[in-house]
């Protein structure tokens, strides 16, 4: 859903699981470090708010967003974490480099989480400019930080294998 018709930052916390018990890593991209700064204290302060320990988030920067898989892979490999948000922003531009560089941080991040069973999340805005960036980076449209948090409490408990919801989604009850 596009950000426009759902703001990033609004969520049903009855649906967050507790993240008391939960080690997350942030790795935060500094290219554009004023939008992804930005969407770092979404991401922590969401964190904290649903339980994990300050002492238990985990943060490191990379140079830039095409980094964010790698710096992410050193993060996971040094401790123990049960996810690791990785928070970054390719701006488009006049060339067609932004296509290159989400699709390969959006396929190493999924391989990763695959092969490690380990949540990496999205945390990526992936703008045409940078007024839109600043719209999802706790402006007009909410943070994505916010919203990488949440799904990152989520998958850390699914993978845990704790109720998320009282709902189902109709198979096998």
């Amino acid at each position: 859903m596009a950000s426009a018709l759902k703001n990033l930052s609004e969520y049903n916390e009855e649906n967050i699981p507790s993240g008391e018990k939960l080690h997350i890593g942030i790795c935060v991209s500094e290219w554009n470090k004023n939008i992804t700064h930005a969407l770092y204290e979404g991401c922590f302060d969401t964190l904290v708010k649903h339980g994990v320990k300050a002492e238990n988030i985990v943060t490191s920067q990379v140079p830039g967003t095409f980094e964010l898989p790698m710096g992410a892979k050193i993060l996971a490999s040094k401790q123990r974490l049960d996810a690791v948000v990785c928070i970054g922003c390719v701006i488009k531009g006049e060339t067609s480099h932004n296509e290159y560089i989400n699709h390969a941080v959006a396929t190493g991040l999924v391989n990763m989480s695959v092969m490690s069973s380990i949540p990496f999340i999205f945390g990526v805005l992936t703008p045409n400019d940078e007024q839109q960036a600043l719209d999802r980076a706790g402006g007009k449209y909410g943070n994505k930080g916010v919203e990488a948090a949440v799904t990152a409490l989520r998958m850390a408990a699914m993978k845990q294998g704790s109720k998320l919801t009282k709902q189902t989604i109709g198979f096998g009850n």
